[in-house]
């Protein structure tokens, strides 16, 4: 029985001392981050902001939730124009700040990245949220009226094109109609063109036997058989000429061999 005594008190005992150890560790693991803070922070004025990103990072790793890491890490990002990137750790410093001046800063760093990616709905959205934590400030204020105007732009030409676009297709269809329409008449044609052919090979077959009898006119530009036949005959009696002079002229020129006198 004096066993059975002994076991929750080392229960307690353990669980007390892993308390102490884990609180120890956290305390550490805070203090690790705030130095990687730091160090990012000297990074960040010197414009290393790449390098100060990793800084910051660090800090992170060693406290996921150190919101000023986050915030921090947000601007670096920012500033090597990695927007996107920006976005998570501003939406993180704004969850975990204790009080609205730095929700409305975070709030209003998210929007201006937004900005950057020309999200001006998102833009919009942000910049609301950082005036209900300070509605005073006059730059959030300002920052609103741009983005939302560029939304309305944004807007406004979304429409445009979808109109365009649905002109296009209205356009387009018609042509197609139209296209369908000339084909239904090209067959009608075709059929009436046919309709004429069957009348005609239905007519008297005498008749049809009397056009084919007749002598086929002649074509312009071609010449007849017998026009033929008499162009070569005058071919060949000029040819047959010719050749009479040849050789008359070849006779009459043609050296006679002398004796040689030396």
């Amino acid at each position: 029985m004096k066993n059975l005594k002994l076991i929750p008190l080392f229960v307690f005992t353990f669980l007390l001392s892993f308390s102490v150890y884990a609180q120890k560790d956290s305390i550490s693991l805070q203090r690790k981050a705030r130095k990687f803070v730091r160090q990012g922070n000297e990074l960040y004025n010197k414009k290393n902001y790449t390098d100060a990103s990793v800084a910051y990072q660090k800090a992170l790793n060693n406290n996921s939730q150190y919101g000023k890491a986050a915030y921090n890490l947000g601007n670096a990002l920012y500033q090597n124009k990695n927007y996107r990137e920006a976005i998570p750790q501003f939406e993180l410093k704004a969850k975990t700040a204790t009080d609205k001046t730095t929700k409305a800063e975070a709030y209003h760093n998210k929007g201006n990245a937004l900005m950057e990616m020309k999200d001006y709905q998102g833009a919009v959205n942000a910049y609301k949220n950082s005036l209900r934590n300070n509605p005073n400030d006059d730059e959030t204020r300002y920052n609103l009226a741009v983005a939302q105007k560029l939304l309305d732009k944004q807007n406004k030409q979304q429409q445009n094109k979808d109109k365009n676009n649905k002109n296009n297709k209205d356009n387009k269809d018609k042509n197609k109609d139209k296209k369908d329409d000339k084909g239904k008449d090209k067959d009608k044609n075709k059929d009436k063109k046919d309709d004429k052919s069957d009348k005609d090979k239905k007519q008297d077959p005498k008749q049809n036997k009397d056009k084919q009898k007749q002598k086929p006119k002649q074509q312009k530009g071609k010449m007849s058989p017998q026009q033929m036949k008499q162009l070569l005959e005058s071919l060949n009696n000029e040819e047959k000429k010719t050749q009479k002079k040849m050789n008359a002229k070849k006779a009459k020129g043609r050296k006679v061999k002398q004796e040689k006198d030396w």
